[in-house]
């Protein structure tokens, strides 16, 4: 991370689905929204924007992140995955999104991109062992729709899958 000028803004080199990107920021701006605003993926959605919903959740060195509550300088040299890094180079889709559509997991589809970066977590962690399991590491994203027995029964398919 280098300053440049007297404009305050910050040079943050970010590793972002394998490719890199540079940007000049300024030094409060939050990964999510060097995301959407300057980088043009959408798929991570602005929700709440307090870290209560998680939406906006993605990964960073393969953990989950709120990225409304990381600036993006804190996410300088790690490496990066959005929802639209997760699918295959040759289009196919990752077995978490693939279980969220044989399992209709989503409604209006709002909470769809962060709900899948959890589930992908979730699994990754090994927490997901029984239903309960699932509901309790998959709490921190909230789905207005009340879609969570789809959510469950994907992430349950994606984990058996894995196995």
């Amino acid at each position: 991370m280098t300053r440049t000028g007297s404009d305050l803004m910050t040079i943050v080199h970010l590793d972002i689905n394998g490719r890199e990107h540079e940007l000049s920021l300024d030094p409060r701006v939050t990964l999510l929204d060097a995301l959407r605003e300057h980088l043009c993926l959408t798929g991570t959605k602005k929700g709440c924007d307090q870290g209560q919903c998680g939406a906006c959740t993605v990964h960073v060195d393969g953990e989950r992140v709120l990225s409304c509550l990381t600036l993006a300088a804190q996410a300088e040299g790690r490496k990066i995955t959005t929802i639209e890094g997760l699918a295959a180079e040759n289009g196919d889709l990752h077995p978490v999104q693939a279980a969220f559509l044989e399992h209709d997991a989503f409604q209006c589809g709002y909470c769809t991109p962060g709900q899948i970066m959890s589930a992908v977590a979730c699994i990754r962690e090994g927490h997901a062992g029984s239903d309960d399991e699932i509901r309790e590491y998959m709490a921190g994203n909230l789905c207005r729709c009340g879609a969570y027995p789809h959510i469950v029964a994907a992430v349950r398919e994606a984990a058996e899958a894995s196995r």
